[in-house]
């Protein structure tokens, strides 16, 4: 079975943009593939980051993806900082990685350019998660068309470590993309991806008030000024969410009443709102009851972290033999 590789970053609680563009695409490759999923804090110190709230942001995004469906007894579930291999191979391929290729890495570009001092820890962030991918050998890591960039220089990194110490029978394997349907989620102001950092987003646990709260003030049609003002659904961001949240006879619904201005924009921000609130509910369920146990999250946690080594530390032990260091008595 082909194992799959994928990482979020400990933002706190998931929002909604989160879950279509990656979590719920997840909980349906645990039914096919061997997923390792990991909650990506190494790669959260890179930028200045609220230190108190770290670890608490962790465990709300393991409880997320767990009431999301990600299953532990399916696929590996862990924090990245608890197997201390990831920090390791990083190392040891940042030896191989192209700089060239790392300052031409467009999300480094686009953050480095509003600092005023860069931390080597943004420029070599692709080379941690090349070693993330290669630790677990992975055959395939899920990816939306702005990460295949990422996922190409892993593999250039692979193939420059097998040139290297492995010529012969290459050892990492060159991990292949597997696209995403997903498209973009663009945030409640309609214009950014969405993203906590904006305050653009709905999270996956809110309640039906903060749901409708978030979302009555959100962008629409511009063309719909008045009530009585015809609009495109197309270009409306509340009709793209409705693709997501409403049965098909609802979204036909919706897109004549808003091209003959049978609704205002609140009455479809309603409809909305109504089926948000219904399809989330299971996972604010199940979300609650971890909550309930924290400690139970944790050993979740451990146990991911004692598989996800296991694994992990049979592939470091090969890429040491290989790169030749001394291996004991």
């Amino acid at each position: 079975m082909d194992r799959i590789f994928s990482g979020i970053q400990p933002t706190g609680e998931l929002h909604i943009g989160n879950w279509l563009g990656a979590v719920r695409n997840w909980v349906a490759l645990q039914e096919r593939f061997a997923c390792v999923y990991c909650i990506v804090d190494l790669h959260a110190v890179t930028l200045p980051y609220d230190v108190p709230s770290l670890a608490a942001r962790t465990r709300e995004m393991a409880v997320g993806l767990l009431a999301a469906g990600i299953d532990p007894d399916r696929a590996v579930v862990f924090v990245q900082s608890a197997v201390p291999e990831h920090a390791e191979l990083n190392w040891l391929l940042t030896t191989v990685a192209p700089l060239g290729e790392l300052e031409r890495m467009t999300q480094f570009k686009d953050k480095s350019e509003k600092l005023e001092s860069i931390p080597a820890g943004l420029l070599c962030y692709p080379v941690l998660q090349t070693a993330d991918i290669l630790l677990y050998r992975a055959d395939k890591v899920p990816v939306g068309e702005d990460q295949v960039q990422h996922l190409e220089l892993a593999r250039e990194i692979a193939r420059r470590w097998n040139a290297a110490y492995a010529p012969d029978d290459p050892y990492l394997p060159e991990p292949q993309a597997l696209l995403t349907t997903a498209k973009r989620i663009k945030g409640l102001d309609g214009q950014a991806k969405m993203s906590k950092s904006l305050g653009n987003t709905i999270g996956l646990l809110d309640s039906p008030d903060e749901i409708w709260q978030k979302l009555r003030p959100a962008a629409t049609d511009p063309a719909r000024v008045t009530r009585k003002d015809p609009g495109t659904p197309e270009l409306c961001n509340i009709y793209a969410l409705h693709q997501h949240f409403s049965p098909a006879e609802t979204v036909s619904h919706v897109a004549a009443q808003c091209r003959s201005a049978g609704w205002g924009c609140l009455d479809c921000k309603r409809v909305l709102t109504d089926g948000m609130v219904a399809t989330l509910a299971p996972i604010r369920e199940r979300a609650a009851q971890l909550e309930a146990d924290p400690s139970g999250v944790d050993r979740v946690l451990k146990r991911g972290a004692e598989r996800a080594r296991e694994i992990a530390g049979e592939t470091l032990q090969g890429v040491r033999r290989r790169m030749g260091f001394y291996q004991g008595a």
